[in-house]
């Protein structure tokens, strides 16, 4: 075969070996070859500069390209696909420019593959296929500005600014007008331009993700025009700004994140209350102000996820062993999905975020000195509430995770109650956790190693283990007995034996039974009736 590599980075049409066509497009190369040679049968090629190495693609380049080989115009691949692609990973969702047409492109391919498209933008022509059974988006978007490089130098940092064409396989295809590469090799993220981030301050919190999840370094200069940026996010979308926040909480991370998004000025913009909470001493047994002991509680968070999944640390290797039946079980819990697609672990999350916001409203100082924070899980669950409707997330999302705030000192407060647990105490304590009772308990133990920097006092430690291993097994083993026991009675029954009216007194009456069910007290119907009976004289 002749030499093609003056041919690279373009498309050959061949006749017995011989180039009889050439053109920037497949369409264009076989145009050309049915011009020069038109009774002959060709072949199509595309030509790649020599020397390269295989990158690992997703697997679905391989239906895609002889779609897109079709187009007449050049389509490339570009940002975070390129960019995992030079890391060894493989991405997801599948992002691809070209000259003009986005939008009939994206309908192209989701006719040909049998799956649905939309619009994106329609003024700025993108368009979208979605895949829903792996969950995966192909974005088409057109080129932001006259040519491929005008683009790529538009977009935010080095390394989501690379693209290769479609029919590519190895490195020596890329593009990059802006050092991608070597900021990859060196592990920095870092902005293109000036303006990079003042043009849309939403990237700010992106670049700061985006450190997190490769494990780079943000570059010095990006630092500070991150910081720069900050103050102009309040004219961006709130909705783009929660969608980051959620992101950047959902990392391996999320401690890292807050600390980050403090020291870049980011945390008084987007969560003002957080902020607050920087510089608020607290009295010992607590070594850090409220905002680093929200972020160490974090930390922890983590550490006992990761344990639940299998990855234990020596620190809390007790939880391990007494939670070791539910993990199972556990993991269900925070891979469920509430309203507004967030999952039980983010909620969890955000519940540890928010845990001690209720703190600096609240700080009084005793005649002795000693540090106090009376009601403040009450007052956070309030603003709480607050700032998650003003990040508008889901009313379900709001409420769970203020559940969450309310609740984070039962766990203690009934640790310090003595190692066992009533029946009683326990249904009360589920009921009062209004179904966040799991990631309350949890939570608690995260909020305790945070505390001391670890488990501190062997049997206050052991205790709060027991009793979170209590609650767990009352919830997952005798749910029906003390957490949420099927009702004896309902308000028409109480109504007709006690001849009572409608009002809140039947609705009180029914949580009394309720709770004497849970307590091993009451275990018929008769018995129900007979105590609201007793209760109402």
């Amino acid at each position: 075969m002749n030499d093609l590599s003056p041919y690279a980075g373009r498309w050959v049409a061949l006749v017995d070996e011989e180039v009889a066509g050439v053109g920037t497009t497949a369409v264009a190369a076989a145009h050309a070859a049915r011009r020069s040679r038109p009774r002959d049968r060709f072949q199509i090629q595309y030509v790649e500069p020599p020397g390269g190495y295989p990158l690992i693609l997703p697997p679905l380049m391989d239906r895609l390209r002889p779609l897109l080989a079709q187009e007449a115009q050049p389509v490339y691949l570009v940002g975070g696909t390129v960019r995992d692609a030079l890391i060894g990973q493989v991405s997801g969702d599948l992002d691809f420019v070209l000259p003009t047409g986005a939008v009939k492109l994206s309908f192209r391919v989701a006719d040909a593959l049998g799956i649905p498209a939309y619009v994106l933008d329609k003024e700025r022509d993108a368009g979208r296929v979605v895949l829903p059974d792996s969950h995966t988006y192909l974005d088409f978007t057109c080129f932001r500005g006259p040519d491929l490089e005008a683009d790529l130098r538009d977009r935010d940092f080095t390394i989501n600014a690379m693209a290769m064409p479609v029919a590519a396989h190895t490195d020596a295809s890329l593009i990059d007008p802006t050092g991608g590469i070597a900021d990859l090799r060196a592990g920095l993220v870092r902005h293109i331009h000036g303006r990079s981030l003042l043009d849309d301050p939403v990237r700010a919190l992106r670049g700061l993700r985006l450190a997190l999840r490769l494990r780079f370094a943000l570059a010095p200069d990006t630092a500070v025009a991150i910081t720069e940026a900050a103050p102009a996010l309040h004219t961006c979308a709130t909705e783009r700004i929660r969608d980051e926040l959620l992101k950047l909480l959902q990392t391996s991370q999320p401690d890292t994140a807050v600390h980050q998004m403090h020291t870049l000025g980011l945390l008084p913009v987007i969560l003002p209350e957080m902020a607050a909470c920087a510089g608020v001493t607290q009295s010992p047994p607590h070594k850090e102000d409220v905002l680093h002991h929200t972020i160490s509680t974090l930390r922890w968070l983590v550490v006992l996820e990761q344990s639940f999944a299998g990855h234990g640390v020596p620190e809390v290797a007790a939880v391990r062993t007494k939670l070791a039946p539910y993990e199972a079980k556990l993991q269900l819990h925070w891979q469920r999905m509430v309203d507004g697609g967030l999952d039980g672990r983010t909620l969890l999350r955000l519940g540890a975020l928010y845990h001690d916001v209720g703190k600096p409203p609240t700080r009084t100082v005793a005649s002795d000195g000693r540090v106090r924070f009376l009601n403040h899980d009450k007052v956070g669950a309030d603003i709480t509430a607050r700032q998650l409707h003003h990040l508008v997330l889901s009313n379900q999302a709001a409420a769970y995770v203020q559940h969450i705030v309310a609740g984070h000192m039962r766990p203690l407060l009934l640790s310090q109650a003595g190692p066992t647990l009533s029946r009683r105490a326990v249904y009360r304590y589920f009921r009062a956790t209004g179904g966040a009772g799991l990631d309350v308990a949890v939570l608690s133990l995260a909020d305790h190693l945070a505390t001391y920097d670890g488990p501190g006092d062997a049997a206050a430690w052991e205790t709060l283990v027991s009793i979170v291993a209590q609650l767990f097994t009352h919830y997952f083993e005798h749910h029906e007995e003390t957490v949420a026991p099927p009702p004896l009675v309902n308000g028409r029954d109480l109504m007709t034996e006690l001849h009572l009216p409608p009002g809140p007194e039947v609705g009180r009456l029914l949580r009394l039974i309720q709770e004497a069910q849970a307590a091993g007290e009451v275990h018929t119907r008769e018995q129900a009736i007979q105590l609201a009976h007793q209760s109402t004289h």
